[in-house]
């Protein structure tokens, strides 16, 4: 099977400050061909993102019947922890074969978006657990920022247009686990189905273990394998509808281990970079043109297009 890294070398971030058009050019290039982008030597804390994925593991070590004290009844998944086989991608059979927790954005009190953004929760069985997830969620929410500046100035936009749109969006940090395999799974059931993220951009940092795989425009699965330390961005619903698919958002799944890798678990912290809940998602005009007329005539909130979305994949009655 052909990779992505074969078909595009990583991007290296250092000369995003030497030649930002030059980078931005690069970033729209592969964002265009595949909706995913391998970066490298980005700016980003590693031992912040290290410790990150040090309390995730943590926690997924815990006992169930601990774990499941954290799940929020009615919360559609947005804070604490979602059990195994909960998931389920959009059309797909068979839920996914994971578990995750979701940190999100720390609102002060009184701010006038807090009903849209529960507060997070405490994980009392791991010291320092609120100021090493925090700090994951702080460092991937202000790399991803700078990657929408690039992402603008390939678009033709001002560099500071999603600043905006972004200042205290609805951000999910996930810390996901996907089980050793010790026994075939069920039937047509894999870690996770084929499917499309809703937000803006997701920054994925390299997983230890393999089985992400991209669907090519060209109906070739290609498995993603970064280079260690390096980061994958791709594009969401939110951003492919606001640029009328000339980003696209890519459907990608992670399959089941083979054989000799079951034993091992899986380990993924996805950074959901999302609009704020008001945010109006509107067809950029730079979008528009005869050969792609405007897919989106009426306009929707961020907010509606995200509960939309939870529905489908089973977090939201």
């Amino acid at each position: 099977m052909a990779t992505l890294t074969d078909r595009f070398r990583p991007i290296d971030f250092r000369k995003q400050s030497a030649d930002p058009a030059g980078f931005a050019a690069r970033l729209g290039e592969s964002f265009r061909e595949t909706g995913f982008a391998v970066i490298d030597h980005h700016s980003m804390d590693i031992a912040k993102l290290d410790a990150g994925l040090a309390v995730a593991k943590a926690f997924f070590a815990l006992p169930e019947p601990t774990r499941l004290k954290y799940v929020v009844p009615d919360g559609a998944g947005q804070r604490g922890f979602t059990p195994f086989r909960t998931e389920i991608a959009k059309g797909a059979a068979a839920h996914d074969l994971k578990e995750f927790w979701h940190v999100g954005r720390n609102l002060p009190a009184g701010h006038r978006l807090s009903g849209f953004m529960p507060e997070n929760l405490s994980v009392s069985e791991i010291p320092g657990w609120d100021a090493t997830t925090t700090g994951m969620f702080d460092e991937l929410d202000r790399f991803g920022r700078v990657l929408l500046s690039s992402i603008a100035r390939h678009l033709g936009l001002d560099n500071d247009f999603f600043d905006d749109p972004v200042r205290d969006g609805n951000s999910i940090l996930r810390l996901l686990h996907y089980p050793p395999q010790t026994e075939p799974p069920p039937e047509g059931s894999v870690r996770a189905g084929a499917h499309e993220d809703i937000n803006v951009i997701t920054l994925l940092l390299g997983a230890e273990e393999g089985g992400l795989e991209v669907l090519h425009r060209n109906g070739d699965w290609l498995a993603v394998n970064p280079p260690a330390g390096s980061l994958v961005v791709n594009i969401g619903d939110m951003l492919q509808r606001l640029t009328n698919h000339v980003l696209p958002s890519t459907s990608h799944r992670v399959v089941n281990p083979r054989p000799e890798r079951a034993r091992y678990s899986r380990y993924s912290t996805p950074f959901f970079l999302h609009f704020r809940p008001d945010y109006e998602i509107r067809t950029s005009p730079q979008c528009i043109s005869d050969a792609n007329p405007n897919r989106y005539p009426e306009p929707i909130l961020a907010q509606d297009f995200l509960m939309q979305r939870l529905k489908e994949i089973g977090l939201r009655m």
